[in-house]
This record gives C-alpha cells, sequence and structure tokens, in this order.
C-alpha cells in the first residue's frame, strides 16, 4: 500500500541531494540575523599573499624594491647598465685563471698538465649551473637566487687567494664555475621588465657585458698575475661584493613564477622545450655554429700574433681589447633589433660573419689591420644573430623564460667547446687558411637552417614560409598568444590546472 505525506509537508525530492544546513540556519528563528537567512552569502575576498620583507629570512628588503603589484618597478637605462656589469663579473670569473696557468704551475710545483684542469673544471661546473642553477629563476625569487649566487661566488674566489695546494683549488675552482651565473639569470628578467619595444635593446646591453666580462677577465688576470696571483682573486672577491652590494640596493623584488610546481618538474619541462619547440631548437643550431666560429677565432689569432707577427704573452693579452670596441655597440645592435623583423637581423648577423671570415681567410696573415677589422665585425656579427634570436625564443614561455635561456646558453657553451678543439687542431696541421675555411662553412650551414623557417613562420611550425616572405616588420599574433598558450598547455601538464 503506497503512503502519502501529509499535505502540509512538501514532498521529497530524492533525485536532488541538497547540502547539510548551515549552522545558523539551524538556529531559531529569533536568532538568526537577516544576512544567515539569504539564499547565498558571498564569500569574504580572499587577501593578497604577504610579500617578504627580507631575504634569506634576515636581509632586510629596502621598502621601495618590494614587490607592489599596484606599482611595478621601471626598467631604466641605469639597471640596464647594472644589469650588464653584474654579467660581465659574474663571467670574468671564467677567465681569471687562463693568463696564469703558469704562474699557478710555479706557485704550486706541478707540471703544465695538472694546472690545465682548472679551465676544464671551470667550463664543466659552469655548465652545470647553467641546467642545474639558472632553472631556478622560474621557481624560486629571483632577486635572492641572484644574490645567492654572488655571495657564493665573491666567498669561493676569496678562499682561492688563500689557498697552498692545487688539489683543493680545482675542487673550489669548480664550485667557483657554477656560481658564476648571474648573468644567466639576469637576462630573462631583463627581457620581463623591459617595454616589448626596447627588449632587443635590454639584451643587447646585457649580453655586451658578458662579452666585457670575458675580455677585461683575461686583460685583469695578466696584469695583476704578473705581480700576485692572490690580487687576482682578492679582485675578483672586491669586484663581486661590490656588485652584490650594488643590486641589494637597486635590484627589485619579484614574486615567484610557476608556483606549485616542483624543482624536478621545472627540469622535466625545460628537456622538453629543447626537444619540441622548432624554434628554440633551430636557435640553439644556429648559436652553437656561430659560438664554434666565435671561439675558433680568438684561439687561432693567439697562434697568429705569436708565430706571424711575434706578439708577446702580454702583448696578446692587450690586443684583445680591441673587441671593446664591438662590445660597445651593444645599444645600437639593440636598437636594430626593436626595429627590424629578428628574423632580417639574424641573416645581417650571418651574413656580416661571413665576411669577417673572408677577410680572415684572405688577409689576416699579411695584414694588422686586417686582422682588428676582423675582430670588430665578428663581434657586431655575433651580437646582431644572438640577440635578434634570444628576443624571439623568450616568448615561447612567458613562465619558462629562464629554463629556455638556460638551454640557449649551454648551446654557445658547447660551440664554445667546438671551436676551441676544432679550431686550433685544424690551424696547427693546415694553418689559419684552413681554419677560415672551416668557419665560412659552419657559418654556411647556419645560413641554412636559419633559411628552413621564414620570417613569418609560427612558434609551431617546423619548417616552412608561413605568412609571406616579407622583410618588413609587422604585428603577429603567434609570439604573444602562443608564449600564453604554452604556459597553459604546461600548467595543465604539472597538474596546476585542469583542462575545461
Amino acid at each position: 500500500m503506497a503512503t502519502h505525506n501529509p499535505p502540509s509537508e512538501p514532498q521529497d525530492q530524492p533525485a536532488i541531494v541538497a547540502p547539510p544546513p548551515p549552522a545558523a540556519a539551524l538556529a531559531p528563528a529569533s536568532t538568526r540575523s537577516p544576512s544567515a537567512s539569504a539564499s547565498h552569502i558571498p564569500p569574504p575576498p580572499s587577501a593578497p599573499p604577504k610579500q617578504p620583507s627580507k631575504d634569506f629570512l634576515f636581509l632586510p628588503i629596502p621598502r621601495r624594491l618590494r614587490w607592489d603589484p599596484e606599482n611595478p618597478p621601471a626598467f631604466g637605462w641605469g639597471m640596464n647598465v647594472i644589469f650588464a656589469a653584474a654579467a660581465s663579473v659574474g663571467v670574468a670569473n671564467m677567465n681569471y685563471a687562463q693568463p696564469i696557468l703558469v704562474a699557478l704551475a710555479d706557485e704550486f710545483n706541478v707540471d703544465y698538465a695538472e694546472v690545465t684542469n682548472i679551465p676544464t673544471l671551470l667550463q664543466a661546473s659552469y655548465a652545470a649551473g647553467l641546467l642545474f642553477i639558472c632553472p631556478l629563476g622560474d621557481l624560486v625569487r629571483r632577486r635572492q637566487l641572484i644574490l645567492a649566487i654572488l655571495i657564493v661566488g665573491s666567498a669561493l674566489s676569496l678562499s682561492l687567494a688563500f689557498i697552498k695546494n692545487i688539489n683543493a683549488f680545482q675542487v673550489i675552482s669548480a664550485f667557483l664555475g657554477a656560481s658564476s651565473v648571474a648573468g644567466q639569470v639576469l637576462i630573462p628578467l631583463a627581457i620581463e621588465l623591459a617595454p616589448a619595444t626596447q627588449r632587443g635593446t635590454a639584451v643587447a646591453i646585457v649580453f655586451g657585458g658578458l662579452t666585457l666580462g670575458s675580455l677585461y677577465g683575461r686583460v685583469l688576470a695578466g696584469l695583476v698575475g704578473e705581480k700576485s696571483i692572490a690580487g687576482v682573486y682578492y679582485m675578483a672577491f672586491g669586484l663581486q661584493k661590490f656588485i652584490l652590494v650594488l643590486l641589494w640596493a637597486v635590484l627589485p623584488d619579484f614574486p615567484a613564477k610557476n608556483q606549485g610546481s616542483s624543482y624536478k618538474q621545472i627540469l622535466v619541462q625545460m628537456g622538453k622545450y629543447a626537444i619540441t619547440e622548432p624554434l628554440l631548437i633551430q636557435a640553439c643550431i644556429i648559436v652553437c655554429s656561430c659560438s664554434a666560429v666565435f671561439s675558433s677565432f680568438w684561439v687561432t689569432q693567439t697562434f697568429i700574433l705569436s708565430d706571424i707577427y711575434g706578439f708577446s704573452s702580454l702583448k696578446i693579452g692587450l690586443f684583445a681589447l680591441v673587441g671593446v670596441g664591438g662590445v660597445f655597440t651593444a645599444p645600437i645592435i639593440g636598437r636594430i633589433v626593436d626595429t627590424l623583423l629578428p628574423w632580417t637581423v639574424t641573416c645581417l648577423g650571418l651574413l656580416v660573419l661571413m665576411m669577417t671570415q673572408a677577410v680572415f681567410t684572405g688577409a689576416v696573415g699579411t695584414s694588422i689591420g686586417a686582422l682588428i677589422v676582423v675582430i670588430i665585425g665578428l663581434d657586431i656579427g655575433w651580437q646582431l644573430q644572438e640577440v635578434s634570436y634570444v628576443a624571439r625564443i623568450m616568448e615561447i614561455s612567458h613562465n619558462g623564460r629562464a629554463r629556455i635561456s638556460a638551454v640557449y646558453v649551454l648551446f654557445i657553451f658547447i660551440g664554445q667547446l667546438i671551436g676551441t678543439s676544432a679550431g686550433s687542431r685544424v690551424y696547427l696541421k693546415w694553418g689559419y687558411r684552413a681554419s677560415g675555411g672551416l668557419c665560412i662553412g659552419l657559418l654556411g650551414f647556419a645560413m641554412l637552417v636559419h633559411c628552413l623557417r621564414g620570417p613569418h613562420t609560427g612558434l609551431k611550425t617546423v619548417i616552412g614560409w608561413e605568412g609571406g616572405s616579407g622583410l618588413r616588420r609587422k604585428m603577429l599574433a603567434d609570439p604573444e598568444d602562443q608564449g600564453v598558450a604554452n604556459d597553459e598547455e604546461n600548467a595543465v601538464e604539472m597538474g596546476k590546472v585542469t583542462k575545461p
């Protein structure tokens, strides 16, 4: 027999399960507040997360530098130059040992074979820093990361001034290389801070600092090392401490990106960028080839100055200062990148490099002036192709810029190893003309790879000339839109959001 509810009571609705009433609804009517009887009470707005006021839990952040989303920091020429100075001081650590290897062998009373391990250890640990420290820029607060790198680097430099054992010197040098990557953390930060119309200039200035650090590191070490090896590392300590204090006073704080991700996920995603992003793969192949040419030249010009022109070691070191002229063209290079289509700028850079290597192959053994032209042209061509690609690849993923930069710079480093080894071997066996011919071949290969993708090709296209072949700059939807799309896709893969 069916039963019925009394008419005074509503019938049950088994298909709908209502949530349990709030505690306020169970209270007597006389004690309920008007708001409690409302059908919907919106949750109170969540308070914004508290921004840190200290670095390392004890070092105060100046109030004007603390993160304020309503008043983001401005990025001007002054901060750009400071970024370049910090980058130069870091990379100089990699070059102090090279001019004083003979003095180090005498200091530690060992043969040359043992001290030549020092540059190798510096380079190997530098590569490790690129792979395992630079990606942290996409995970932790970058101000604190950069300051930590400089603190460790300066402490290691100071310890080298006191070391009296070759084995301990080599171990500390290995750690020093890994702590010389501040510039590589600053490059994506400069991209993020600079206005979209000035990113090429910002990157060119920071890269100019890296090149300058490589030059003055060798020169200063050669000059100071004539008097005291310890003095070289006291100098390195002082420069890094000065930059450390300067950055503490001017570097704005920023919230960490990719919050909720793990270090392992960040590294895995970096590997994915290296094998799945056509533009990044193309950029890495080209910059590796150009870096090999750059390094091959600097190795062979040492032999040329000694064998053909009879220069002493000190004169060879000072001759490197000719390259400073090319470094100071960085603002002009950046302006060109900001004005022209990046694809066109890369073509221009590769053509300049080819012309300089043609001059090297044909005339560098008969005219010292030709060698000067090659040095300046090499710096200009290198910056044109390097900066134009950096400004482009940073749009692959806005939240992955530190990792993308790390992959790119790693291939610069690989190119340096290839160029140093191959260039010296070819020169010693067949002479400078053969070395120049090898470099022209590498640049021809780079141009071929560059032309596989047209000036308006989308980020995800492997090979093609879609979008036309016009060489004029035009507004592309690809960079910004695809960068955001990549960030959303990566967030899904890391489990931070779910697909709709």
